[in-house]
């Protein structure tokens, strides 16, 4: 019995030191958050208030995505839910489904998504909506609109006015 109590508060122990293990992993750019391979990240203070990006990618999720995988991520019966999906999908491979879309068959059912590469309001957030996206899948907000958000970062609008010229 003491073995099991034992092995419980190490349990705990690391189970509380993970989110602060992780936040120590990502790096800020120009009010991006990166994790140490650069992959794009949220970051999501005490209070609750996101950043520009993750804030940027409920909106964009919300605009586009929504339709078929659901309010919040959570899919339908027409799309799966992508806060579930993004727990085993890698940063690479959301890049490359939402740009050239994908199609599925299995013996009881055909799925197919669009591809949104020439979607300028989905290419030019793919980052914002992987980081929405991630944030929900790892339980870090809540469902529905971010509260409070930080401000748009001046590199942000710049980015955007390049994708949309280009």
């Amino acid at each position: 019995m003491q073995r099991k109590k034992l092995a419980v508060a190490v349990l705990l122990a690391a189970m509380t030191a993970m989110p602060a293990f992780a936040a120590e992993e990502k790096h800020q750019e120009d009010g991006k958050y990166l994790t140490k391979d650069d992959v794009p990240t949220y970051n999501v203070k005490e209070d609750g208030t996101v950043d520009w990006y993750t804030y940027s990618g409920f909106r964009r999720y919300h605009s586009e995505c929504h339709v078929c995988h659901g309010p919040d991520g959570l899919g339908s019966s027409y799309a799966p839910a992508l806060a579930d999906t993004m727990k085993t999908t890698e940063y690479a491979d959301f890049l490359y489904i939402v740009a050239a879309g994908r199609e599925k068959i299995t013996a009881s059912q055909v799925s197919k998504m669009p591809g949104f590469g020439d979607n300028k309001n989905v290419s030019c957030y793919m980052d914002d909506i992987y980081v929405y996206l991630m944030a929900r899948a790892d339980g870090a907000i809540p469902r529905g609109r971010p509260k409070k958000r930080d401000a748009k970062p001046a590199t942000a609008k710049a980015y955007e006015e390049e994708c949309y010229e280009g």
